[in-house]
């Protein structure tokens, strides 16, 4: 598990000065820290799609914003993705809560590479998780992943190729904060 206060730090020794979306039980424990945070203020939206909008409006005002999300909410805003921050060319770090991963994982030993009707309707299987990576594939975002603190220092490359990229980057949250 990664820990929600090494996030936190991260995200401010990044300048990050908002965080906007919609919480869930994966990213609880980082939204905790962000409601009693004087540094990153927790923006929090209705619909996932607001939230880019949102992001890219601050990002013109000055401000520093960072996604967090699920990706069931990912998938509801991609129009608002692709009419935002992917054609405008704004440089957004998305945190992607990746639900349906461990019992994925668990059932398959790995996400599949092909998504039917069969796999999206077994019981043992998220169907969030199998079509998590094939849609932000599709839509041209970069991603890695962050499952434990070990893998901390990829949170910190995401911002550093936002900002090379001049372009929005996931970061792939596959376990609850702590």
């Amino acid at each position: 598990m990664a820990s929600a206060r090494a996030i936190l730090e991260i995200l401010k020794h990044q300048g990050v000065t908002d965080a906007i979306g919609v919480p869930d039980n994966s990213s609880a424990a980082l939204y905790s820290l962000l409601a009693t945070d004087p540094d990153v203020r927790p923006r929090l939206v209705t619909r996932e799609g607001e939230a880019f909008a949102m992001a890219m409006g601050l990002w013109m005002g000055g401000r520093h914003p960072v996604l967090l999300i699920q990706n069931t909410g990912f998938f509801e805003s991609g129009d608002a993705l692709r009419g935002t921050l992917t054609r405008m060319r704004i440089p957004i770090v998305c945190l992607v809560t990746y639900r349906g991963y461990n019992k994925t994982i668990k059932s398959f030993g790995r996400i599949p590479e092909t998504v039917d009707a069969d796999l999206l309707s077994r019981s043992d299987v998220d169907n969030c998780a199998p079509i998590t990576e094939p849609t932000l594939r599709a839509w041209g975002l970069p991603y890695d992943f962050l499952h434990t603190d070990e893998d901390l220092p990829k949170l910190e490359a995401a911002f550093r190729k936002v900002r090379t990229l001049d372009a929005p980057v996931a970061v792939l949250v596959t376990r609850d904060t702590t």
